[in-house]
């Protein structure tokens, strides 16, 4: 029984993590939409935008953007030419690798992304914090 009772526990809280995971996507869907940006929007801006600080450039390959965003490609693949059409974002040749092609922050994504941020964290540290009670 021990056992048993050892693997409810550990899906419950599994089944609590992907509810908070669901809750959190959310409120942060509802708090930059008013900025026109979901909550996978703003994460592969944020990615670029740490990106530029890390190697002092805002661009990266699609396949470095679904690793650190947690997309499929061909989600990704949408996702990144909705921000193209918005402006915020645009694709430029790989220097190193012609068949290879990199997304990079635009001034406006730059922009838009810093308007945002302090939304993205509070709802962050509103929803973490809550959870950890």
């Amino acid at each position: 029984m021990a056992a048993k009772k050892s693997e409810q526990a550990l899906v419950g809280e599994w089944r609590a993590m992907l509810a908070l995971h669901a809750r959190t996507l959310g409120e942060l869907d509802r708090a930059l939409g008013p900025h026109g940006l979901g909550a996978s929007d703003f994460e592969v801006l944020d990615v670029l935008t740490e990106a530029a600080g890390e190697r002092g450039e805002g661009c990266l390959r699609v396949q470095e953007i679904a690793s650190r965003v947690h997309l499929s490609q061909s989600a990704l693949s949408r996702l990144v030419a909705r921000l193209e059409r918005d402006g915020l974002v645009r694709r430029v040749m790989c220097d190193e690798d012609r068949r290879g092609v990199r997304v990079e922050l635009t001034d406006t994504g730059r922009a838009r992304h810093t308007e945002a941020r302090p939304l993205q964290r509070a709802v962050l540290s509103r929803m973490l914090d809550r959870a950890g009670k």
